[in-house]
């Protein structure tokens, strides 16, 4: 990795943490000048330390989060040419170079808070708090590597910045295998289990956060390296086994309203068990900048949206039934309104102050003319997640107006219905349908709180439950991650599946829209990609590559004996 991302990050996060890095999600951390040593004196100067890192390194990921988890999977359009939907991504992509520096500078502080827990605690500090920080650390550490791998592969195993500083290795580390990778995943949410405590603070990690993540992580893993097109059984069952705890023992229950998980008054939901929580403040990278490139041009007073040729793709329209050429409304399913606006949708929560927000295409201001938007989606379709509205909307949500390129929307990563459905697919495993009672009840409960007249299965399936998913996480940069998990033991069919999809535009939507129905005709414009394109190991940055050689090498297995947590 560069040297910036593991040197010159380890000494801002030294200096920074729990100063002024960022407003933190819960308390504006303390700004008072305080040494290293100086530091680290009380409960709430810990928590002050870790609160940063549920924003301000993860900020340079978000487009990359949306490129690669939607766009080079499927779900969201941004042209046939772009790299992403095309397949044609490179090392020099800037996001692609963000989103890197962005996971390794999570890394970063996450090492260093751990260490400086252990080392600069005072004799104040509570051993309660020094567990449920260093495991609320590990926990983010686990979910930036389980990125890391399932981006690029094989990756370097960074446990102890200091070290590596110390032993001028920066630039000089090799890539380790993936299955490494994922044992050291393991033993970090292992030991964040030992540590934290099964309730914590609101929007905090907890216990449950961890088996959340762990049962996810045993999924994926459970069908890497297989050469027969079948996944390991052992990890298949611990998936099962973590992800059920979650679902018995955590308390945590669906938000009734589906749409209600992504407004700003639910940035806590208890739906949520990890979450990015962005801040409006002083300091950059605190916030959500998701609004201004996904949101329509001119949704907000600020000018600062620019995503009306952004949009869900034809595919994904498809896949809940819609039709963009069509006025009338499917509307069986509630997460398509609340993933996709689409002609003839009605926003009760957009513009709630000017009556709503209508999205018609033969209208181009709000009921009182204060705000004045562009509808030209190539696919006919845009953004509903991620999206705030105007500045009264984010008042009414968070008793705080918006900024430029700035809200304080959460980030869901990973939602208890999420965990529903890696129960779900973890009994199934290697069956081509599952009767099992548990099973199906996970995998009705999530469907049935979208789709009002579904009746509960006597067995499902494995194209049952990778559609589900797909549906209800569509547009929260998950699903490219369902692809590369099926790719580790059935390449050729994530590959066709992929091959498959519409990704082209609508032709004449804007006349179509406008009433001159009889004297127009909308066409998809049929566009895919070729299964020869499609790869599953996302490029190193050339800046990475060029600072360390040593990344294109083979790579090696990691000395555990080494380590200690």
């Amino acid at each position: 990795m560069k040297i910036l991302n593991i040197k010159s990050l380890a000494v801002a996060t030294i200096l920074l943490v729990g100063m002024t890095s960022c407003d933190d999600f819960l308390n504006r951390p303390t700004e008072d000048s305080y040494t290293i040593d100086g530091f680290y004196q009380t409960d709430a100067q810990c928590f002050q330390a870790v609160n940063p890192i549920y924003n301000s390194p993860w900020y340079d990921f978000q487009r990359g989060f949306v490129k690669i988890g939607d766009v080079l999977s499927g779900n969201i359009y941004y042209g046939t040419d772009n790299a992403y939907q095309a397949f044609v991504l490179k090392s020099s992509d800037s996001d692609l170079k963000n989103a890197s520096a962005s996971l390794w500078s999570v890394n970063a502080y996450c090492n260093t808070l751990i260490e400086n827990i252990k080392l600069k605690a005072g004799p104040d500090v509570t051993q309660t708090t020094k567990n449920t920080v260093e495991g609320e650390a590990l926990t983010w550490k686990a979910m930036t590597y389980f990125y890391l791998v399932r981006c690029f592969g094989a990756v370097p195993i960074i446990h102890n910045n200091s070290e590596i500083i110390a032993n001028n290795q920066s630039n000089s580390l090799y890539r380790n295998k993936i299955e490494d990778v994922y044992t050291y995943i393991i033993k970090c949410l292992d030991k964040a289990i030992e540590l934290l405590p099964a309730e914590n603070a609101t929007g905090r990690i907890d216990k449950y956060s961890a088996y959340g993540l762990l049962a996810k992580v045993y999924l994926t893993k459970s069908g890497y390296g297989s050469t027969d097109g079948t996944r390991n059984a052992e990890d298949l069952a611990k998936a099962a086994e973590y992800a059920k705890k979650v679902i018995d023992e955590s308390g945590r229950v669906l938000t009734p309203e589906y749409s209600d998980i992504f407004r700003l008054a639910n940035n806590f939901s208890d739906e949520s068990l990890i979450a990015w929580h962005w801040t409006i403040g002083t300091h950059w990278t605190c916030q959500n900048t998701f609004q201004s490139d996904l949101g329509l041009n001119g949704f907000s007073e600020l000018g600062d949206t620019w995503g009306t040729y952004v949009g869900p793709t034809v595919d994904l329209q498809t896949a809940f039934g819609e039709n963009a050429s069509s006025f009338t409304r499917i509307n069986t399913d509630a997460r398509r309104k609340a993933t996709m606006m689409m002609q003839g949708d009605h926003y009760d929560y957009f513009w709630a102050d000017k009556g709503g927000f209508d999205y018609d295409w033969n209208k181009t201001t709000s009921s009182d003319n204060a705000l004045t938007v562009t509808f030209a989606s190539p696919t006919g379709s845009n953004c509903v997640k991620n999206i705030v509205g105007d500045n009264q909307d984010h008042i009414n949500g968070a008793s705080v107006g918006l900024s430029r390129m700035s809200t304080a929307l959460s980030t869901h990563l990973l939602r208890l219905a999420d965990v529903y459905l890696v129960y779900a697919e973890a009994v199934l495993g290697n069956s081509s349908s599952t009767s099992d009672a548990s099973a199906i009840d996970a995998f009705y409960k999530v469907r049935s709180r979208s789709v009002a007249s579904y009746v509960k299965p006597a067995s499902i399936t494995f194209d049952d439950i990778f559609k589900e998913r797909r549906l209800e996480l569509a547009c929260e940069g998950d699903y490219w991650y369902d692809f590369v998990r099926l790719s580790y033991y059935k390449p050729a069919e994530a590959k066709a599946r992929l091959a498959a999809q519409e990704r082209g535009y609508w032709n004449n939507l804007a006349a179509y829209y406008k009433g001159n129905i009889d004297n127009s005709t909308v066409t998809v414009g049929s566009w895919k990609v070729a299964e020869s394109v499609i790869f599953f190991e996302i490029p190193f940055p050339d800046t990475d590559l060029s600072a360390n050689p040593n990344l294109k090498k083979e790579p090696v297995s990691f000395d555990f004996s080494s380590i200690s947590f």
